[in-house]
């Protein structure tokens, strides 16, 4: 199969998913026909659907793609075929499940690690008399957050100075724009809609606290130098210079670790160090008060609770544990109130999104790893900008790590 004919059959492919589960194609910038013959098309059989991924991989070797493309395609092409089973009704063992999305294996994490973090908060957060940890951390959080009424112009803040950071180190096209929005009922804090032509929405969940310590890391992952600048140059690179595979980017595959990995690692990629006292001074110009050095305590602190919510994730899809006894383990180790732990545990529940929380984990992990393998400050520059650029799988990062 010729390699136009094959990508165009991948787009095709990818597309009728979003006739199974709407939500599944996160974003699509390509021929808008494609789209809508697929939206005119008889409902998708899903085990028609696995069976014509297993085809298109089998087709890879003799399709004349450079390898870093046929290597794209093949793990999501074995992405898609897990999802047309599980949407079929096949039974997947939820580890096997994961690794088939998105190319890792994942295991529990080490409750010594939680104990630790607790720790370090204990030694970070004020103490009060008789005050629990987990008091203390919600007092901690009932005071980081942003009023209702400020939250817009912090929001534009944020995004204006991040936007000059990034414009200096990974040009963008001067048309690119991000415009934002408060929404409500979701299970996610924040969302980017890439619209296409270098335009993204950014959506911010209402039901959510939204707090000073963490809005500067929203942005970064939202637009500044997270998803929307990966998009934009994905679309002025890659897909200008024939890769049309990047015109689809869809829920639940081995792109999904490597764009949340990325936007996790955004806000320390392009404010490298001290980024608490960064966020401190635009606050304090628009007289707010944060405390930028505790901040960073806390955050480094709490780096070590990553693996929480995944644990969470195999308690219940894995482990067969109870609704209850999952929020619990949120609450216990996240100390997060009882509120925000039913909204994980939302998120961890839903068919569409219960895998996902992986991403963040092990797409942190995974690309972490490999920016410090960095020789030095630049070449950590340059390998940041090779995951805005390129179409980098989590295979080929493990292979350099």
């Amino acid at each position: 199969m010729e390699s136009e004919v094959l990508v165009r059959e991948y787009l095709q492919l990818g597309l009728a998913f979003d006739r199974l589960e709407e939500g599944f194609v996160d974003a699509y910038t390509g021929d808008p026909e494609l789209r809508r013959a697929v939206e005119n098309a008889p409902a998708p059989d899903p085990r028609e659907l696995a069976h014509r991924a297993v085809s298109l991989r089998r087709e890879l070797d003799g399709s004349g793609l450079p390898s870093q493309r046929a290597e794209f395609l093949d793990v999501h092409l074995r992405a898609l075929e897990c999802s047309a089973r599980k949407f079929a009704g096949d039974e997947i063992g939820f580890v096997d499940e994961v690794e088939a999305y998105f190319d890792v294996r994942i295991e529990p994490g080490d409750e010594a690690d939680y104990r630790e973090a607790h720790r370090l908060l204990d030694e970070v957060l004020p103490h009060g008399t008789g005050d629990s940890l987990a008091e203390r951390m919600a007092a901690h959080r009932k005071a980081d957050e942003i009023p209702p009424e400020r939250l817009a112009e912090c929001v534009e803040a944020f995004s204006s100075a991040l936007r000059d950071l990034v414009r200096a180190q990974y040009p963008l096209p001067e048309t690119e724009r991000v415009t934002y929005e408060v929404v409500g009922d979701k299970p996610w804090s924040g969302f980017n809609y890439y619209l296409g032509d270098f335009q993204s929405k950014v959506a911010i969940n209402s039901d959510l606290k939204q707090y000073l310590a963490g809005l500067p890391h929203l942005i970064a992952h939202e637009s500044y130098p997270g998803h929307h600048t990966e998009h934009c140059r994905k679309e002025a690179g890659l897909v200008a210079g024939g890769q049309l595979e990047q015109q689809l980017f869809l829920v639940n595959t081995p792109q999904c670790l490597m764009a949340e990995g990325l936007a996790d690692l955004a806000l320390k990629s392009i404010v490298p160090s001290n980024w608490g006292m960064w966020a401190q001074e635009i606050y304090a110009d628009l007289g707010l008060r944060f405390d930028g050095e505790r901040a960073e305590a806390i955050s480094k602190a709490s780096a070590k609770l990553l693996g929480v919510r995944q644990d969470a994730a195999l308690l219940l899809h894995d482990r067969g544990r109870s609704a209850d006894d999952v929020a619990e383990f949120i609450q216990r180790w996240s100390l997060a109130t009882p509120e925000r732990a039913r909204q994980q545990l939302r998120f961890l529940s839903s068919p569409l999104w219960r895998a996902y929380i992986s991403t963040y984990v092990e797409g942190y992990r995974l690309l972490g790893r490999w920016l410090d393998a960095a020789a030095d400050a630049d070449e950590r520059v340059d390998r940041f900008g090779r995951l805005l650029d390129e179409p980098l799988t989590p295979g080929a990062l493990r292979s350099q790590v």
